[in-house]
């Protein structure tokens, strides 16, 4: 829905669903159930994930027109996707799979083209669209700086060819439409320091000559493309993680005029270590969300602020006598409302102060809510899906006042 601080809405990757015509059917089953509660008088839009398999189904013409259809008929419109997961999202072991493809592949490029060509054919006139992504590839899969590199330089070019292609799409059709990458722990880009570096030091040297020539602009006019065609997925869970500084990031990237795309409303899990007769129950507490299906990276921090990784919880959890950490920060999506979980905590007031810093001085029009973990969230904490969704849109309307 049209918000004063722009578009909000949820991602449709809560849903489990193994090719379009299940990702149709849960969005005719519970969108109307969600619209009605949260926005019965006005249009609302729709955050999109779809996987590979499921996106070769919905770019054929006559599904494309049956989903427009649908769409028009609900008073819904899709201006944001995820394209991050390709394949498989539930039900399945994703770990680090959910990298893969990464972006060093055609197979890669060629998906995220696809969804560009199904989100212009949606987009209503006037808006413009985005496509979250991951963040090039998995670092833990490259053993040396060499063949890291090597994966880097590859993986930007590919993204480079899918800003050529929305350059285009915004040339033939009027639509622009802008490629988010999304930082992740673990993934080669993981913080705004790191994205901040390869935007300037890999993206640009390489793109504004390579956008010049294509479309025989001088690099000023290049480098402008790239800037409104390429920006940056904030996921505030992914960012509260790593202790970032929300609103010093947010500046440094409207200092070097680079743009943010999207915020994923999303909370992370903290407990802190502080009291040593309370610490085996925060212990306790985050062995309940040590599930197998998707990777839970952990950040450690000690008294001096100094920062451990682990991969996922379980490597943490088998390290916990061996450190001195104050707190510990774990990425789980759990639900937005909820601010505390026994002894944990959520990183909900970060959502808070990035909702603050957006409505008092807005850097994007995209909100979206991505809670994607309801089946594997334990069982004191689940609601019914459209519930659950419906109370998390409300509770950002009325905690931003947007």
């Amino acid at each position: 829905m049209k918000t004063s601080s722009g578009h909000l809405t949820y991602c449709t990757n809560i849903h489990a669903g193994k090719d379009w015509a299940a990702d149709f059917d849960n969005l005719k089953l519970y969108f109307p159930r969600i619209k009605a509660a949260v926005s019965p008088n006005a249009a609302m839009g729709i955050g999109l994930r779809i996987s590979n398999n499921a996106s070769l189904a919905l770019a054929e013409p006559a599904s494309l027109a049956a989903f427009k259809s649908w769409l028009e008929a609900q008073e819904a419109y899709v201006f944001t996707m995820n394209g991050f997961p390709y394949g498989e999202f539930h039900r399945t072991v994703v770990k680090a799979e959910v990298h893969s493809p990464d972006w060093s592949t055609a197979a890669r490029k060629a998906y995220t083209i696809r969804l560009a060509r199904i989100l212009s054919a949606l987009l209503p006139p006037g808006m413009e669209g985005g496509i979250s992504t991951s963040p090039l590839s998995y670092r833990h899969w490259f053993d040396s700086p060499e063949a890291l590199d090597m994966v880097l330089k590859a993986a930007t070019l590919n993204v480079l060819e899918v800003v050529k292609e929305l350059i285009e799409v915004h040339r033939k059709t009027g639509k622009r439409i802008h490629l988010d990458l999304e930082p992740e722990p673990d993934g080669i880009i993981e913080s705004g320091a790191e994205y901040i570096n390869w935007y300037e030091q890999q993206l640009l040297p390489m793109g504004i000559p390579f956008i010049a020539n294509a479309f025989n602009l001088n690099d000023e006019e290049a480098e402008g493309m790239i800037k409104q065609h390429l920006c940056l997925c904030y996921d505030v869970c992914h960012f509260s993680i790593g202790f970032e500084d929300h609103g010093a990031v947010l500046e440094q990237l409207s200092a070097k005029g680079l743009k943010v795309g999207k915020i994923q409303i999303s909370a992370a899990l903290k407990g802190k270590f502080g009291n040593v007769e309370r610490n085996q129950e925060v212990l306790d507490d985050f062995k309940r969300f040590n599930e197998p299906t998707y990777l839970h990276q952990v950040v450690a921090r000690d008294e001096q602020g100094a920062l451990l990784r682990y991969p996922d919880l379980d490597e943490a959890l088998k390290d916990f006598q061996q450190q001195s950490a104050q707190e510990w920060r774990a990425h789980f999506h759990v639900p937005i409302s909820i601010d505390r979980i026994g002894d944990l905590e959520s990183t909900q007031k970060d959502i808070l102060e990035v909702l603050g810093i957006q409505k008092n001085n807005p850097f994007t029009s995209h909100l979206e809510v991505e809670t994607y973990t309801w089946e594997v969230l334990p069982e004191a904490l689940k609601i019914p899906v459209a519930d659950s969704i419906v109370k998390e849109l409300n509770w950002v309307i009325k905690q931003a006042r947007i």
